[in-house]
């Protein structure tokens, strides 16, 4: 009886345990009730934007409630982040978040938030290669012929950017550091005042998702210099890598994904990210997406959160070997 007795406190213990477990788990079935809304810290038209809409609908076709995209562009991200780092963590507020985040946890010093600390990884979505793109009344047509350029003219030349941090910058800082040429950079407050001034010769060249510019470079709005991924692009397959075409080691790219305040609900978390996943794997998607220049990305929230932090490694050297500035 006395060893019944002592045993029953731990049967409590282990009892009440597993139905928390249990009950954070009865969460997420029910999950959503109520509209969810994404923040988008970056301008309307622009990747983020584009792909938030996408995955917006198909969530909602998923989840059976509406998924609300919110524009809040300004500071290089920083205005619409911290505009989600302080909504309530209860799954129905998340962030489009984009590698300009783990830019900006070294660039931007005296943010309002820690992107690992007051959020939660959810799952990514897919990622592209850039393309470095010139007015056609740019005298350069090659990459080499645009260093020839940018080291006869020192500071004439110019690129454009949807801000501090963001992808778009920072391959043109690390065009200027790898090849050593000097090109102004005029940040804008998001990519498409940025594209718009590029195609209509305001601003020399920018670097853009080739998911957003390939069709203006087929309309010969812009003209194609180098893309910036591993490979050619099966999107524009006749314009040369920066390493092909005198970069040697260049790489940058832009992906997506979706995050959440610190404190959501694991139950939730795993939810969104079971959405997402089969979603982005869908067959239909993968050859919408591919045509675009697009790569689906699947990873569960724990192996997203580590490649999260990686990036953030991995952009910290960049930007202290270089000495790369926010502007």
């Amino acid at each position: 009886m006395t060893s019944t007795l002592r045993r029953f406190p731990v049967f409590l213990l282990a009892l009440s345990g597993t139905l928390v477990a249990t009950a954070a788990l009865a969460q997420a079935p029910n999950y959503p009730t109520r509209p969810v809304k994404i923040i988008v810290p970056f301008a309307a038209g622009g990747p983020a934007d584009n792909f938030a809409r996408f995955m917006g609908q198909r969530l909602q076709d998923a989840l059976g409630q509406s998924f609300v995209v919110d524009n809040r562009p300004g500071g290089g991200s920083v205005i619409g982040t911290d505009v989600a780092a302080k909504a309530a963590p209860d799954g129905y507020t998340l962030l489009m978040m984009s590698n300009t985040h783990t830019v900006n946890e070294t660039l931007i010093a005296n943010k309002p938030f820690a992107l690992m600390r007051d959020f939660v990884a959810v799952a990514p979505i897919n990622s592209s290669d850039l393309v470095l793109v010139a007015h056609p009344s740019l005298k350069a047509n090659t990459l080499k012929e645009v260093m020839a350029l940018a080291a006869k003219q020192p500071g004439k030349l110019n690129y454009a950017s949807s801000g501090p941090g963001t992808p778009y910058h920072m391959a043109g800082e690390l065009f200027k550091s790898t090849a050593g040429v000097y090109l102004v950079h005029i940040p804008y407050r998001g990519s498409t005042g940025a594209r718009t001034d590029v195609i209509g010769g305001q601003v020399d060249m920018m670097f853009d998702a080739v998911t957003t510019m390939t069709e203006q470079v087929k309309a010969g709005k812009v003209k194609a210099i180098a893309t910036t991924g591993r490979q050619r692009s099966d999107v524009l397959p006749d314009v040369p890598t920066m390493n092909e075409a005198g970069v040697p080691g260049y790489e940058a790219t832009i992906w997506l994904g979706l995050m959440a305040p610190r404190g959501t609900p694991k139950a939730v978390v795993d939810r969104l990210n079971e959405a997402v996943s089969k979603i982005v794997s869908q067959p239909d998607v993968k050859q919408l997406w591919a045509k675009q220049g697009a790569a689906p990305l699947v990873m569960s929230p724990e192996v997203f959160d580590k490649f999260e932090r990686d990036d953030i490694s991995k952009w910290a050297k960049v930007i202290k070997t270089a000495g790369i500035k926010a502007d």
